[in-house]
């Protein structure tokens, strides 16, 4: 929901929010404020805001399209996109970019669990995260040989 980053008002609520989940929703991203916020975070359903927002949403933002283009937290959202969350951030990667996203997600998971595992052993980051050195690159190899990940 693009509420031009203000979070003044409340770009929904409890009720609308629950309707969406309703109808399928996984989730909902506002770079506004819900209304209700205590509720929203009990649903089955992630939820991203700014802040709570007690003013309803026709203060000043007014429902004017759906499935159109957006901004929201100064990204350009489209149609399609693929939006994902945690509880860091939410972060949206256009749709014809996805898949090579994913491969590419998937591999630097695999080597941040490698490089934690090392620093939990004492390893020094220096060269291992960002791997700029060739000998974390083939213990990385050989983990992964090892581990079958």
């Amino acid at each position: 929901m693009d509420s031009r980053g203000d979070a003044r008002m409340a770009s929904a609520g409890d009720i609308l929010i629950t309707r969406l989940m309703m109808r399928g929703a996984a989730g909902v991203v506002t770079d506004g404020g819900f209304r209700d916020a205590m509720n929203i975070a009990d649903l089955k359903m992630r939820a991203y805001h700014q802040r709570p927002a007690s003013p309803t949403n026709l203060t000043n933002n007014e429902a004017i399209g759906i499935n159109e283009p957006i901004g929201c937290g100064d990204a350009p959202v489209f149609p399609g996109d693929i939006i994902v969350g945690d509880d860091d951030s939410v972060i949206v990667i256009p749709a014809h970019l996805a898949e090579e996203i994913a491969d590419e997600a998937v591999e630097m998971t695999v080597y941040e669990d490698f490089a934690l595992e090392q620093v939990q052993a004492g390893a020094t980051i220096i060269g291992l995260y960002p791997a700029t050195k060739e000998e974390n690159l083939e213990k990385f190899a050989a983990w992964r040989k090892k581990t079958g990940r």
